[in-house]
């Protein structure tokens, strides 16, 4: 069952089309990614989906709802963590996550919200003493405390060290595992490869790609890398076949193939033979984001008479 459901939806600025007949779906307990290049439109897509920008045409429905008509029964049953929010520091953080659960009709219990947040040992510190790690999972705690049903999570873990980052997955992963939809906008990959069981690429206010994050790899990925440890040159008898595609720099040999099987069938056959050591050798396909960025290339580079 859907929990989002956009069809046909546009918005323009100025007579600049900034989504422009966009359709997805983001089934119910699942985490989606909406990725894209600054200007793309996610922004906007996710703030008519929030119910804080009106849409000029196409049918929106998040919940059940219609955003911008039932806008306060949407606000009850979601939750958002934006990119920054502001807070009163002299408020502690038990003070902080009460005043907000206060705003809903059914809130989750604060003293389990902490526990959650792992923030319960920090209570009584002021939002003012807090690190940005700490902060951060404060916002979250802001953006669950009403029980919601689906998590709007902007930028999660920007500006964070690799420690607090992995913290904040974990509890992106809980929230999922207890059935909450989270709709997640980020810039790294490593992150959505790790949270979003499905994703999609927006560029120039379209859909670029869509789909499970393993899967857009498989479909879009054109070449395989094997790289072995190797002197200034090849050594003598190298395949002849291999030696026009391979390059040696760095103290390692690099081939670049579309498919590594004969590849990597042919080298071994000849470390058999030769008694050369490739003990070294690895195989290393393009990453999510070396595919995101070629997609993003491929549709910002189209001429404008086929881009908005």
């Amino acid at each position: 069952m859907s929990a989002i459901s956009v069809n046909q939806l546009c918005k323009s600025y100025d007579g600049r089309q900034a989504v422009d007949e966009l359709s997805f779906e983001v089934q119910k307990g699942e985490t989606f990614a909406l990725l894209g290049p600054n200007g793309a439109g996610k922004t906007t897509t996710i703030e008519i989906l929030e119910g804080y920008r009106k849409a000029d045409s196409g049918r929106v429905s998040v919940l059940g709802l219609d955003p911008e008509t039932d806008g306060a029964e949407l606000k009850r049953r979601t939750g958002l963590v934006l990119q920054t929010t502001a807070l009163e520091p002299e408020l502690t953080i038990t003070e902080t996550i009460t005043a907000f659960a206060r705003l809903y009709r059914e809130p989750r219990d604060v003293g389990a919200v902490l526990v959650d947040v792992n923030l319960a040992h920090l209570q009584d510190n002021r939002v003012g003493n807090l690190s940005g790690g700490q902060k951060r999972r404060l916002e979250i705690a802001l953006g669950i405390v009403g029980n919601p049903e689906l998590v709007f999570l902007d930028e999660p873990t920007t500006g964070l060290d690799p420690e607090a980052r992995r913290k904040i997955w974990t509890l992106i992963q809980r929230l999922n595992a207890n059935g909450c939809t989270i709709v997640l906008s980020s810039h790294y990959m490593d992150e959505v490869q790790a949270l979003a069981s499905h994703m999609a690429i927006m560029v120039n206010g379209q859909i670029a790609a869509e789909g499970r994050p393993l899967d857009l790899q498989r479909q879009h990925c054109t070449h395989a890398t094997i790289r072995f440890d190797a002197d200034e040159k090849l050594p003598d008898g190298f395949p002849a076949k291999l030696a026009a595609v391979t390059a040696v720099q760095n103290g390692h040999a690099e081939l670049v193939v579309t498919n590594p099987v004969p590849a990597l069938s042919t080298l071994t056959s000849w470390s058999q033979t030769s008694g050369y050591d490739l003990s070294s050798i690895s195989v290393t396909r393009q990453s999510l984001e070396d595919i995101y960025l070629q997609l993003v290339s491929q549709r910002q580079d189209k001429p404008q008479s086929d881009t908005p």
